[in-house]
């Protein structure tokens, strides 16, 4: 009978154990996946070349470098042609001087500023139109300075892909008219506009399919009333007009004094005559469109298409940034002065990538040295918190790429505090597993999990408060310590919850 009730006790412990050991393998395998993908990327042939598909870090300007643009008030000259009336002639610059002279044209050279415009509430205004323009175009972090005696802001942003167009933004006057396409008389200016936005509108006719873009000018109260006199006056507009034609036919008189016979018609014609009477859209006097409209328009509301409909994303993604180009140089105002751009250069960090990953070896070789002394205290317990630890690590790195985190010098110091803090919390855990050894199998784990979590958050509650705080300081230095913080202390407790808990409670069974 011993002999049975051993062989039955020996066969249950034995599936027990390959119950549990298939959990484990999984969680195992799951771990070595997401550390490969964190630590050596996924690579895909793209274009005869291997490509890394997981997304890079996002890095602040003291660890990728910045794009320096030194703006100074111009200096410079504009030449403009006005006809015998006074008005300024389109195209004039193309006019040769004999040209200019033989039509009777006169042209002026005035400068682009007054010397009335070099004050410093010109200076601190400007900058502080370019500061919301950085703002409207999602500038993750800059620095502007003013040097108030000369005028000259120094603008330090990001450098990727759009760094150039954001130059050229900053330096956009921005001067809205709507003007006379004849008289060039002001209608409307940038103080009739209330908002400026992109749309996005879905096209399917005959003669365009995909999406199109728009850019919506909405206008104040009283520049709502004056569009809508503008779009009344400005209106496409047929007039009938209607003539007679008379046609005679008739029989010469022969010499025999025949009697005449007229026969006489008349043929109603009506012609329609389309009068049109447009008006010229203009940013710092350049035309960017002329047009005419069909109809009063009295939502105070004007929308203009920019490019044609497409279904091709980079295309409609071109027109959206063109958009949102001349969004940006009318929500904030125009520049009370001209600025020229004198500097236009990239300035590397001095921080080197060599110093980084000097930094990188020192943490993963104390990292290392840490699950070294976990395996050899506490045997199997240890050796599968050490694998754990370094899928949570894992998961954290992920996690701030994806999070869209920016990194700088602060927040790679917050890193290694969220390593060690996973560290010293694994530490603890092991250390309550082992003091709760002498109680029931099942709930040595649970008892250590819980009576862990209780004492170390109540540790670090001081650091998870700062964290929360820090993430909505517009600083780049303390947000960027702050979402690594918010996001590493997420990761820290859901998953040692979830995976690590579960881990060594299968290895318990």
């Amino acid at each position: 009978m011993k002999n049975n009730e051993t062989k039955q006790n020996k066969t249950s412990k034995k599936n027990k154990s390959s119950f549990t050991f298939i959990p484990k393998l999984t969680i195992v395998l799951v771990i070595i996946l997401m550390t490969m993908i964190a630590f050596f990327g996924i690579y895909v042939p793209v274009q005869n070349r291997m490509e890394d598909k997981v997304k890079s870090y996002d890095l602040a300007m003291d660890l990728k470098g910045a794009r320096v643009i030194q703006l100074t008030p111009s200096k410079g000259t504009k030449t403009t042609v006005k006809d015998q009336e006074g008005k300024e002639v389109e195209d004039g610059s193309n006019l040769t001087d004999e040209e200019i002279t033989e039509k009777g044209y006169t042209k002026e050279t005035l400068p682009l500023n007054e010397e009335s415009t070099f004050s410093a509430d010109n200076y601190q205004s400007a900058k502080k139109i370019m500061e919301k323009r950085l703002h409207y175009l999602g500038v993750s972090s800059y620095i502007i300075n003013l040097d108030e005696p000369s005028g000259q802001i120094t603008v330090e942003i990001p450098e990727n892909d759009l760094t150039d167009d954001i130059g050229n933004d900053l330096v956009t006057v921005g001067k809205f008219e709507i003007v006379d396409k004849d008289t060039q008389e002001v209608l409307m200016d940038n103080s009739d506009i209330q908002e400026a936005k992109v749309m996005y509108g879905s096209s399917n006719t005959a003669t365009s399919n995909g999406t199109s873009v728009y850019l919506e000018i909405s206008f104040t109260r009283d520049g709502k009333k004056k569009f809508e006199n503008v779009t009344s006056t400005y209106t496409n507009t047929t007039t009938n007009t209607t003539g007679t034609t008379e046609n005679t036919t008739g029989e010469e008189q022969n010499e025999t004094n025949e009697t005449e016979n007229n026969n006489s018609t008349e043929n109603t014609t009506t012609e329609n005559t389309e009068t049109t009477k447009q008006v010229e859209m203009k940013i710092d006097g350049q035309s960017i469109m002329t047009t005419s409209f069909d109809q009063v328009v009295k939502t105070g509301k004007m929308q203009l298409t920019v490019g044609t409909a497409s279904t091709d994303q980079v295309t409609i993604q071109k027109y959206a940034q063109n958009a949102q180009n001349i969004a940006v140089t009318l929500n904030d105002g125009k520049l009370p002065i001209h600025y020229d751009m004198n500097k236009n250069e990239y300035i590397q960090s001095d921080i080197t990538t060599n110093q980084i990953e000097l930094a990188a070896i020192v943490v993963a070789v104390i990292v290392a040295i840490m699950l070294i002394i976990f395996m050899v205290r506490f045997h199997k317990n240890g050796i599968l918190a050490s694998i754990s630890v370094i899928g949570a690590i894992s998961l954290f790195l992920l996690l701030i790429r994806y999070a869209n985190v920016t990194l700088s010098l602060e927040g790679l110091f917050g890193i290694a505090i969220v390593i060690g803090l996973n560290l010293a919390f694994i530490d603890q855990l092991l250390k309550k597993i082992r003091q709760n050894e002498q109680e029931k199998e099942e709930k040595v784990v649970s008892h250590a999990i819980t009576e862990t979590y209780l004492s170390f958050f109540a540790i670090i509650l001081p650091i998870c408060i700062v964290a929360i705080a820090f993430c909505f300081i517009s600083w780049t230095a303390m947000s960027s310590f702050g979402m690594v913080m918010f996001w590493g202390i997420l990761t820290l407790a859901i998953y040692h919850f979830l995976v690590t808990g579960n881990l060594l409670k299968l290895s318990t069974k």
